[in-house]
């Protein structure tokens, strides 16, 4: 590694107390004890990690959803830091307990509770991946770990009785890289020993790792794993149903793959779509339909809505240049597409915290250092013209449309993921110390959690 360079296990800095404490009922300790350990099920995790896929029983449930008949107000928003010098954070999962957790690429996993982080584990199967130093005027495209390390997070929806975190990450094999979802028990002494793989041999690069994943409103676990391909060196593989790669994937808490998933012939079973080049944010609109972003070649960005079991084009069919077209074809066109966000993380945001983003679906942009508002509706007419783009190319999805509009511009730079609470809070994190941020980032205080607020 360049000198003048450092990571999470040569340096483990003291990052001190967050000012979380004005978060109303989402970082207080549950009165819940953890559940003691049942008999060993046969996948040979001590818990029974079972749930339920009732729907209707999401808080945020709504079939009869319309979406905002105006763009969002831009300018309108606040950003109140609450953690400062992380590195690289990749994601947050909210546990229904109220602990708050984050994932930092360089390979740590961190709770907030009671105002204070404090590190869960460091997985010692993690790449060793690298964050440049706050304040770097660095510019190197590829640091230590490329995008791969420790990336999605997700809270069993049974927690703390049934006391597992999920996370996606990037190890080396005697076969090369791959990525892998493993469960970690946070009751155990030593969380790293308390370990179950739950998918592995998803296929990995320094690039196209995809990594988000995120318990569905059904309680399904969904992963987005990336085509692990970037040169395009085996398409086959990544157009076949029957791999893991460039794939959406949902199973349940244990790794198996639901009877529901679609039947695809030919596919792996835990296959719900395919066809993704380098799919990073994962949520679903008030009626429980899936909808996901995901990084196009030399543009060519998309919001896909997912149906089960079909295909959305890659490598084949992308708007880029050198691709083929979506028209005149069988595959899944997105419903927005844009040249150049670099979307990461997502959600559809429900919350009343931020009024004019109600009904949204707010999209972290990495290259493009910016939040995108997508107001997405299966209503055309809804999409009012101060939007600054309306995604209404006759090739793109017939049956919802979209229209976007950019926020918070170079304020926050890189943004890797954006959530809401369990209190209706709208929450992001930064990703500047990766080596590939602009325009004054990352600064001497990169990277931050926030908390955006209406003006």
């Amino acid at each position: 590694m360049t000198s003048g360079r450092y990571t999470r296990r040569r340096l483990l800095t003291a990052a001190g107390a967050l000012s979380l404490s004005t978060v109303a009922g989402c970082l207080s300790e549950s009165d819940d004890e953890s559940a003691s350990p049942t008999e060993t099920s046969a996948d040979g995790i001590p818990y029974d990690t079972s749930v339920d896929h009732e729907i209707e029983q999401w808080d945020q449930y709504n079939t009869d959803w319309t979406a905002p008949e105006t763009a969002p107000q831009q300018g309108a928003y606040g950003i109140e830091v609450l953690a400062e010098n992380l590195e690289i954070p990749w994601d947050i999962a909210f546990a229904p307990s109220g602990e708050v957790f984050l994932t930092e690429r360089t390979g740590r996993i961190l709770t907030v509770e009671q105002g204070e982080y404090e590190t869960v584990t460091e997985p010692g199967a993690v790449i060793d991946a690298e964050a440049l130093p706050p304040g770097s005027e660095e510019d190197s495209w590829y640091v230590e770990g490329g995008e791969g390390g420790l990336l999605g997070i997700a809270v069993h929806p049974n927690y703390p009785d049934v006391p597992l975190v999920y996370t996606y990450f990037t190890t080396e094999t005697g076969d090369g890289r791959t990525n892998r979802v493993v469960a970690f028990d946070t009751t155990a002494d030593d969380p790293a020993d308390g370990s179950w793989v739950i998918v592995d041999d998803i296929p990995a690069d320094a690039y196209h790792n995809g990594g988000r994943i995120t318990f569905g409103p059904a309680n399904y676990l969904w992963i987005a794993a990336g085509d692990g391909d970037p040169e395009l060196d085996n398409p086959d593989a990544i157009a076949d149903p029957g791999t893991l790669a460039g794939k959406i994937l949902r199973v349940e808490p244990d790794g198996s793959a639901p009877a529901e998933n679609p039947d695809i012939e030919g596919g792996d079973p835990r296959v719900y779509t395919y066809g993704h080049r380098n799919p990073q944010g994962l949520a679903w609109l008030p009626d429980g339909t899936p909808i996901i972003t995901e990084h196009g070649p030399s543009g060519g960005d998309e919001v896909n809505v997912l149906r089960p079991g079909e295909n959305y084009g890659w490598p084949e069919a992308r708007n880029s240049d050198g691709f083929d077209s979506y028209a005149g074809t069988d595959y899944q066109p997105p419903v927005a597409n844009a040249p150049s966000w670099a979307p990461s993380g997502c959600v559809f945001y429900t919350g009343e915290a931020v009024p004019s983003l109600q009904g949204r679906l707010l999209v972290g942009g990495l290259i493009s250092q910016q939040v995108v508002a997508v107001t997405v509706t299966q209503d055309g007419s809804r999409l009012s013209a101060d939007h600054e783009s309306r995604h209404d190319a006759d090739w793109m999805d017939s049956e919802y449309h979209a229209a976007s509009t950019p926020l918070l511009p170079d304020e926050l730079g890189r943004v890797r993921h954006v959530e809401q609470g369990p209190d209706g809070e709208l929450y992001a994190v930064t990703s500047n110390r990766d080596g590939r941020a602009g325009d004054g980032f990352p600064t001497r205080h990169d990277d931050k959690l926030v908390r955006l607020t209406s003006n």
